[in-house]
């Protein structure tokens, strides 16, 4: 706890809390502190003890946990955080950990987000000097539901975020909402709740403190989202050209789309990048679409203006843009593995570029409906030995991480060609064969990039900063070749 806590200190928090209940002997956990505000004086302390029957750690009766508590105020904690189900069993401990420090009183949900109003009621009759709720998001309207609760109570001291992987923009941006501060993760341990994001990430990525009620919100839908390298390049290109906006990732499921659309009006977003599994789907949400992602019958970016919802494909320019940089695509044979968003933008852009497309994928209806849509062949597996083309187009998630062992092709690739629309591994399976075979390789970080170039110029009106982009995409991948990504 010590080292976590000192390795932070010299990233320069000021602000750390101490779970004590963690500890072998939480009892120890006061002597800690002292040694730890020895060393760092500037530093301030929330020191918590959490009771295992209300989702902590620690073993003890209310009462021992009120005397940690104590001890640790003792020891120069300068905030306490009580549990509103400990605060109601002992209703003296409020009152007397209050002389010691200031007190928090939590309340806690990890099932969803309840009536938030009546939540807050339960906490305030207890005095503390200020109140926090943490509540698990199930849907993304629920993110609203809860932010919306320190807007609605100014004069209310709150902190409040919802918990989980859909709850992630909560803490982002409950700040600007009026919490009265957010919590993360330190870099160096494991979280201490369900979406917590990593200190450092909150200010170097999302840049929480500059963040205002002006700063526009902007964001991908995905399922799976959680690593997506869409935020960490958009962020950085709105840093480089001072734009006042943040992006954030928005997990939504299959079925939320809806809901999700209900969160981007009361938020408000400005616009959001779409992917798996929405591209198709949130057609039926936009009052405007372009001819050419309507024809494609795919949507991956959306924006507001005037009050309308609008999208457009920017996948279709950004394969024809990396691919023509390779080849002659004019009379072209292309193979395209796939039948969803991301291959609809491929055969419908090659196709208007004069290429001859095929088509195979998992799904035959998809595939058969696609092929009809664009002239195109449609193949069976089993019907590609001895096929020949001069290029291959892969538009599937396999071999994007974890399942990086993963490939459509056991052996001989059938092109000359070979665009991997997955970036992340930055060099597939498929990329890796397909050098090793003495092809042409066309990573999918080119078209990711193009893409999220075009989505920015759409957005803010100005000239994407595409080599920032490049950079740090590409630092990411570097650093961490085991995230995943989400196209």
């Amino acid at each position: 706890m010590l080292k976590a806590a000192d390795q932070e200190a010299e990233r320069g928090e000021t602000f750390f809390e101490f779970r004590l209940d963690y500890l072998r002997k939480p009892q120890d956990g006061p002597a800690a502190i002292r040694r730890f505000l020895a060393r760092r004086p500037e530093a301030a302390v929330l020191a918590t003890c959490r009771r295992r029957p209300n989702h902590g750690a620690f073993d003890g009766s209310v009462g021992e946990q009120v005397g940690v508590l104590e001890a640790a105020a003792e020891a120069g904690a300068q905030f306490l955080d009580l549990e509103i189900e400990s605060a109601e069993q002992h209703p003296a401990a409020c009152s007397a950990l209050r002389s010691r420090a200031r007190l928090i009183v939590s309340y806690h949900n990890f099932e969803s987000t309840p009536a938030m109003e009546a939540a807050l009621r339960r906490l305030v009759r207890h005095q503390a000097d200020a109140y926090k709720l943490a509540v698990t998001a199930r849907k993304p309207s629920d993110i609203h539901r809860a932010l919306a609760l320190a807007r609605a109570n100014p004069r209310q001291r709150i902190i409040v975020f919802a918990m989980g992987e859909i709850g992630i923009p909560s803490r982002v941006l409950n700040l600007v909402y009026g919490s009265q501060f957010t919590f993360a993760a330190p870099g160096s341990a494991v979280a201490t709740a369900p979406g917590q994001i990593q200190a450092q990430q909150l200010r170097r990525i999302y840049h929480v403190e500059k963040l205002s009620s002006s700063s526009k919100i902007f964001g991908v839908i995905a399922d799976p989202v959680g690593h997506s390298l869409s935020p960490v390049v958009h962020n950085r290109a709105f840093q480089a050209r001072r734009v006042d906006a943040v992006y954030v990732p928005f997990r939504v499921g299959a079925t939320q789309l809806r809901d999700f659309m209900t969160l981007a009006e009361k938020l408000p977003v400005a616009g959001f990048s779409v992917t798996i599994p929405h591209k198709q789907r949130i057609l039926r949400y936009l009052d405007a679409v372009d001819p050419l992602a309507r024809r494609i019958g795919a949507v991956n970016t959306v924006w507001r203006k005037a009050g309308k919802w609008r999208g457009l494909n920017a996948d279709a320019p950004a394969v024809i843009a990396s691919l023509k940089q390779h080849v002659k695509l004019s009379g072209a044979t292309v193979l395209i593995i796939g039948s969803g968003g991301a291959a609809r933008a491929a055969a419908f852009a090659l196709t208007d570029a004069g290429a001859r497309i095929s088509i195979v994928g998992i799904e035959p209806d998809q595939v058969r409906a696609l092929a009809r849509a664009t002239g195109g062949e449609m193949l069976a597996a089993e019907k590609l030995a001895g096929r020949r083309f001069d290029i291959v187009v892969h538009a599937t998630p396999l071999g994007m991480y974890p399942r990086v062992d993963e490939c459509y092709f056991n052996d001989r690739i059938p092109a000359d060609v070979v665009m991997d629309m997955v970036y992340n591994p930055l060099e597939t399976k498929l990329l890796r064969m397909a050098r090793e075979q003495g092809k042409v390789t066309v990573p999918g970080i080119e078209m990711f990039l193009d893409q999220a170039a075009r989505q920015f110029e759409v957005w803010t009106g100005q000239p994407a900063p595409r080599a920032v982009m490049e950079q740090v995409v590409l630092e990411a991948l570097a650093a961490s070749q085991s995230g995943p990504a989400a196209r």
